[in-house]
């Protein structure tokens, strides 16, 4: 380490200047800097919106995750447990507890805000306004006493209170059973093996390539579904669209209060659609039935193969369905005002302008079909 010399730089001197600069004064700077950066590595500033991650594992046939802010990424883990990385961020992160034990006999993994009045700003598109509930001393929220239990908490993307969240990442092994709660923000997973529950008050919500049944509940938000295999698949949201494309499951629920239901691709023994409000367009579809309710807004349906059954309501718009030319049931089609027009030779029990009841093919399946306004086609496919 340089020598620190006992020399004073003139008065007149300017420190700043190499031509008026004395040795023993440039010798004084190089040690102040050195020792200033030994002081800056033994006592490191930390600064409030640092990042801090800490990890933690839990073991049992169900884990599950209670966070109310921030993104939930779950991804393919190795071995037994259930790894997390949580990564605390905002001004106040340092506020934030994290706890782990059973919770209603399941192994949970909670994140403590410990405030009523939370802020969560990310920015740009990410800016969604506020969102209330009750949340109980543990840091969970909901289940059978519904969401009455616990003190008020609101979630803002402005003004004052916690600025804090919790990023984390889940690494889950094949096999496991998964439930992720989370109040506001997005909640994703990827090429994951396992049986997921994901549930949000108001977030956008991915899965793509999860091997597994997949269970997603939304307050407020949309849903996307991309390259899915297992026994059930059950999407509801109140309020946002929802995207399931290359699905493939026995169970296919899809359930929304307002917004679009969009799929491609889609193959399930059962497929039941109930939406509110938006429109419904399946391409490439292949079910054994298929219900759809809608209660405004149009339906087209593209079936590959033939279906054993087709029930379609819809309160105020168009339906459009497109059948394979093989396609046989017997067909009850009923209109409010609009037309009906088919593809298809049918033996008629009875055509009206807006009822049409009769017979395709050898009859086998069953087709029904009620719209309060707007037309009814039925197409042939190839």
């Amino acid at each position: 380490m340089p020598r620190i010399l006992p020399t004073r730089p003139s008065p007149r001197a300017d420190i700043g200047s190499s031509a008026t600069r004395s040795p023993h004064s440039t010798a004084m700077v190089i040690a102040g800097t050195v020792a200033s950066a030994l002081l800056v590595a033994v006592f490191p500033v930390f600064s409030p919106l640092a990042a801090q991650t800490e990890r933690q594992t839990l073991s049992g046939s169900r884990v599950a995750l209670y966070n109310l802010v921030g993104e939930v990424r779950i991804e393919r883990g190795r071995g037994r447990s259930v790894e997390f990385e949580i990564t605390r961020r905002g001004a106040d992160a340092r506020q934030l507890r994290i706890e782990t034990g059973d919770v209603r006999g399941i192994p949970t993994l909670r994140v403590i805000y410990p405030d009523d009045q939370i802020v969560y700003d990310r920015g740009g598109e990410r800016s969604w306004g506020s969102t209330d509930s009750r949340i109980r001393s543990d840091g969970t929220w909901g289940g059978d006493n519904g969401w009455r239990d616990g003190r008020r908490v609101r979630i803002s993307s402005r003004g004052n209170g916690l600025e804090a969240w919790a990023d984390i990442r889940v690494l889950v092994p094949d096999g496991q059973k998964f439930d992720a709660n989370l109040l506001v923000g997005e909640l994703k997973a990827y090429d994951v093996d396992a049986d997921l529950s994901l549930d949000a008050a108001s977030a956008r919500i991915t899965a793509e390539r999860v091997q597994g049944n997949l269970d997603i509940d939304n307050g407020s938000g949309s849903i996307v579904v991309r390259d899915t295999r297992g026994t059930s698949l059950r999407l509801d949201t109140g309020s946002g669209g929802v995207t399931f494309d290359r699905v493939k499951a026995d169970d296919c629920s899809i359930d929304t209060g307002s917004g679009s239901v969009t799929g491609i691709g889609a193959a399930c023994e059962r497929l039941d659609i109930d939406i509110g409000s938006g429109g419904v367009r399946l391409a490439e579809t292949s079910a054994g039935s298929i219900s759809v309710d809608a209660g405004s807004g149009g339906v087209t349906l593209d079936l590959r193969q033939s279906p054993r059954s087709v029930s379609v309501e819809s309160g105020s718009g168009s339906v459009t369905i497109t059948v394979p030319s093989n396609f046989g049931a017997t067909v009850d089609i009923e209109t409010g005002s609009g037309g009906i027009t088919t593809d298809f030779p049918i033996t008629t029990n009875r055509f009206a302008r807006r009822e049409l009841h009769g017979t395709i093919g050898d009859g086998r399946g069953r087709l029904r079909v009620e719209t309060g306004s707007g037309g009814v086609r039925l197409l042939r496919g190839n």
